[in-house]
């Protein structure tokens, strides 16, 4: 048993020095969004509670840090919880928003966050959730305000709809003030309201989402016009860092048009 645990981590280490090996020579994407699924899939397939597949989701997450430093990734934006996950029952719900209070109790003392100088910030109706997390998300945001090496963007109560309403009713308040007029409604305007504004590179090169589902579910829908779109047959507890390094190999084979 030892010995073939021990040949199949020789034959995963051979395969991902393979991997990065394949990517170092090409460009690499400089902002990833990830849609986090399939938590609770993978905890039914292994037999365990819904909570404990949703708490090795939040561990494959944390590691996702490291691995996006190793690779010189600059942005990443993780989807965590879209508004639509609100709707589901309180208990499963009471279990999440401990998980995250918990999680970014973690973040705010994590070392590497300072180390490698990451600017993190959420994105969503914030005002949905405990005030406790609000709390939290505020404070990490306050203390990481004025690193700019790299930036961590979670999707908590996030939804792509209610961001673009967000925006239009900004819009037109400001048209209805004189502040602005119609005509001078551009994609730039419309960029410089979104939730990821403050962002050097706001638009995502790369988009995965694990679980084998097929749609972006709200996600970043304007931000995401023209990011390559990579769907992964792993539930994001199982994601692994060869997955990561066979997403972004995809992404340098495909060649961006962006229309043209």
């Amino acid at each position: 048993m030892l010995e073939s645990a021990l040949r199949l981590l020789g034959v995963y280490r051979v395969y991902e020095g393979r991997l990065k090996s394949q990517i170092e020579g090409d460009e690499r994407p400089s902002h990833i969004g990830i849609i986090l699924d399939g938590n609770r899939r993978w905890a039914a397939s292994q037999g365990m509670t819904q909570g404990l597949g949703h708490e090795q989701g939040a561990n494959r997450a944390e590691e996702l840090l490291d691995w996006c430093h190793e690779l010189k990734v600059r942005t990443v934006t993780l989807y965590v919880l879209s508004t639509e996950n609100l709707d589901r029952s309180p208990e499963e719900l009471k279990v999440l928003f401990e998980l995250i209070e918990g999680r970014l109790a973690r973040l705010l003392t994590d070392e590497r966050i300072t180390r490698y100088k990451v600017r993190v910030r959420a994105i969503g109706q914030l005002d949905l959730l405990p005030q406790s997390i609000t709390d939290l998300l505020t404070a990490i945001e306050k203390k990481t305000a004025t690193f700019d090496e790299h930036y961590l963007n979670i999707a908590v109560a996030y939804g792509g709809r209610a961001e673009i309403t967000d925006m239009v009713r900004s819009v037109a308040q400001d048209v209805r003030s004189g502040k602005l007029n119609p005509e001078e409604v551009n994609e730039d305007t419309i960029s410089k309201r979104l939730y990821t504004s403050y962002l050097p590179n706001q638009e995502p090169d790369l988009i995965i989402r694990t679980s084998g589902e097929e749609r972006m579910s709200g996600f970043l829908l304007w931000q995401g016009a023209y990011s390559e779109l990579v769907f992964m047959d792993v539930f994001w507890p199982a994601f692994r860092f060869i997955d990561l390094l066979r997403a972004i190999r995809t992404y340098q084979k495909r060649r961006r048009r962006h229309g043209k």
